[in-house]
């Protein structure tokens, strides 16, 4: 691959999430050309316009799958954050194996994503590689996890999470963005979310993989922090990172959200599984609340209010170190600008500088930390932090707490 001229295809670059990820990838001098290929010809071709001379918009439905080979046989790479994943990720990385095409998404649904590794050998025999779910979370989560498991020499337990402001879910805060014109995909990131927390996930439990409810109370001694209270929530981590150290034998994704917030979703997830609503109406829901279904809602009282909180994105590995036992907490010292849509799509597009730069060499499909070493990664995507400000490097960008 050239690092002189790519051509780049961003499926659902005008989207809130593919926003942040078709601007960074502009920066970088190898990129020759970004096509936004999107169903919303409207708002793709105004984006297109407004990120200059090396973009350009095309209309498509990914669901015509002709369309979508002849879009992707003559490109380099395509960037796609068009979700939900469970409905639209396999037909895509077929479509990119069919064109070979490289590939990276930012794939946060467990289910598809153990289809997608089983179509390793096809990307393999293809020539191409495939990065499932470089956002972040998954993406920033699994690079912390990696340096996480690092420091310890062996790992009991492993758990990724994020946490909320304010006791409102990153889905929620994501619809001001959207209210505000500056996000498209809130609905299909509420849409996963719903599914992810009804039904039954499958987690990493006695070292085995295991079929539970979601919406489990989780309790994490966080170094530096103290006890903290976050929930089980469905996601690709606990299925791909256990298969990176094989003597672990607990892993999960949590959620921390307040508990007014818990029993909402406790409420909605208990009508999804008995029939009463549908993940579109539950979806519509979250997005729309009544002021009735708020006001049923316990408030917090001044002890949950004052409890620990574990940070926005982290990792938390638990287990010996030089035969004792040790735990580590691994976050982020600095965020880029844009809430979820930056953190998700600026990711995405390091994984394709990483690609482009050859740092990441091997054919097939691969979840991030199989191919991708954290600090390398945190080395990136340091300097393109704004908040508060910019890191120099993985040292900088890492803040990592121990037992010890």
């Amino acid at each position: 691959m050239s690092l002189e001229k790519m051509r780049v295809i961003s499926l659902g670059g005008c989207g809130g999430m593919g926003q942040f990820a078709v601007r960074t990838a502009l920066s970088y001098k190898f990129v020759d050309e970004i096509i936004i290929a999107d169903i919303d010809g409207e708002r793709g071709q105004a984006f297109a316009e407004e990120c200059g001379s090396k973009a350009t918009f095309q209309e498509i439905d990914v669901q015509d799958h002709s369309a979508l080979i002849k879009l992707l046989s003559d490109a380099d790479m395509v960037l796609t954050t068009v979700g939900p994943y469970y409905r639209y990720g396999v037909p895509i990385l077929k479509a990119a194996i069919e064109s070979g095409c490289h590939y990276i998404d930012i794939n946060d649904d467990w289910e598809p994503t153990l289809e997608m590794l089983e179509l390793n050998d096809e990307a393999k025999r293809a020539g191409i590689t495939a990065i499932i779910g470089m956002g972040a979370s998954p993406g920033q989560s699994n690079m912390l996890a990696a340096k996480a498991m690092s420091l310890v020499d062996s790992v009991e337990e492993l758990i990724t999470g994020w946490g909320t402001g304010g006791g409102r879910s990153r889905e929620q805060r994501d619809a001001d963005n959207s209210r505000a014109g500056q996000g498209g995909s809130f609905g299909a990131a509420v849409e996963h979310w719903v599914h992810q927390f009804t039904g039954t996930i499958r987690l990493f439990r006695n070292g085995t993989f295991v079929d539970v409810k979601p919406m489990e109370e989780i309790k994490i001694d966080y170094p530096g922090i103290g006890l903290c209270t976050a929930y089980t929530v469905g996601h690709p981590e606990p299925l791909t990172l256990p298969h990176f150290r094989s003597e672990m034998k607990h892993s999960c994704n949590v959620m921390v959200v307040s508990p007014r917030l818990i029993k909402m979703l406790q409420d909605i997830a208990k009508e999804v599984d008995e029939g009463r609503m549908t993940i579109s109406e539950a979806t519509n829901v979250i997005m729309n609340p009544s002021g009735d279904r708020e006001r049923q809602q316990p408030e917090a009282d001044s002890a949950q209010a004052d409890a620990p909180r574990l940070p926005g994105l982290f990792a938390y590995a638990r287990g010996l170190k030089d035969g004792k036992g040790k735990s580590v907490g691994v976050t982020v010292a600095a965020g880029v600008s844009g809430g979820m849509g930056g953190a998700t799509g600026v990711p995405m597009a390091i994984g394709l500088k990483m690609l482009a730069s050859g740092k990441i060499t091997l054919h097939g499909t691969f979840a991030p930390e199989q191919v991708i070493d954290p600090d390398d990664f945190f080395d990136e995507f340091g300097p393109l932090c704004t908040i508060p400000e910019p890191k120099t490097s993985a040292k900088e960008m890492l803040l990592i707490t121990t037992s010890s």
